[in-house]
């Protein structure tokens, strides 16, 4: 029997940040919220559930996977390049790419967002622009930050719609939107089970997704800003959620 009042549950993966001077993981409420409001329930996941028995002991109560922002960056050994980042979260390198490993065999809803992208694209063969800045092709992807962060999360720039992926099946009707950009780095080379969703004006991958997979999307924007409020970003996550709730009933039939 399937429970019509079921809300299906979200895997948010955590930050580990310095507060007041002690090692701390963390997790922007806006994250949360957008789930919330798209009718999830958002579980908060540490990074110690990157040990293989802590996170299959986890994994059947998952879902769906979202793979946040954050500010720090990955680890460039990660894809095959030398030296460190200045605001690296190797905790969070491990947990996102062994969750998408997973996500991605057992067939997992996934929706990686910023940063979250970056991981997807590494954990499937790719590579990252390490400072995007340095290359005069692209546009300033980053925020201001001296603007108020209502300002910083405006819309900045227009990315174009590939045909035949799945934001142009979930939005057959357009082919362009103006979404925020608040990212140093970005996708360089994707590997072979990425397909590309979505690019700037200036070539950028915005969107990748995975061919195949029930839903396994990531954006370099951040949908979670204010959900609700805009239309792309609340069919993302709507249908996000969606995906939970089949693979939660899927489950159930086994």
């Amino acid at each position: 029997m399937v429970d019509i009042f079921y809300r299906p549950v979200v895997g948010v993966v955590m930050c580990s940040n310095p507060v007041k001077g002690q090692q701390s993981h963390t997790l922007q409420n806006k994250y949360l919220n957008a789930v919330l409001e798209a009718g999830g329930v958002p579980i908060a996941l540490p990074h110690a559930l990157s040990q293989p028995e802590l996170l299959a002991s986890v994994l059947p109560l998952l879902d769906g996977i979202l793979l946040p922002g954050s500010p720090s960056n990955m680890q460039p050994h990660h894809y095959g390049e030398n030296g460190d980042e200045p605001d690296a979260d190797p905790g969070r390198d491990l947990l996102s790419i062994a969750l998408i490993t997973q996500a991605l065999e057992r067939r997992i809803p996934l929706f990686a967002i910023c940063r979250g992208l970056q991981e997807l694209v590494v954990a499937t063969g790719g590579s990252l622009y390490r400072r995007l800045y340095d290359h005069p092709q692209f546009l300033e992807h980053r925020e201001d930050p001296d603007l108020p962060i209502e300002q910083q999360y405006a819309p900045s720039h227009e990315i174009k719609i590939q045909p035949g992926g799945l934001i142009a099946q979930l939005i057959p009707e357009s082919k362009t939107f103006w979404v925020n950009s608040l990212h140093g780095q970005g996708a360089k080379t994707l590997g072979p089970t990425l397909r590309v969703e979505a690019c700037s004006q200036d070539g950028l991958v915005e969107a990748v997704s995975v061919p195949g997979h029930p839903y396994a999307l990531g954006v370099q924007w951040h949908p979670e800003w204010k959900s609700s409020e805009y239309a792309l970003s609340r069919i993302l996550l709507e249908s996000f959620i969606a995906a939970c709730e089949s693979h939660h009933a899927a489950k159930q039939q086994i």
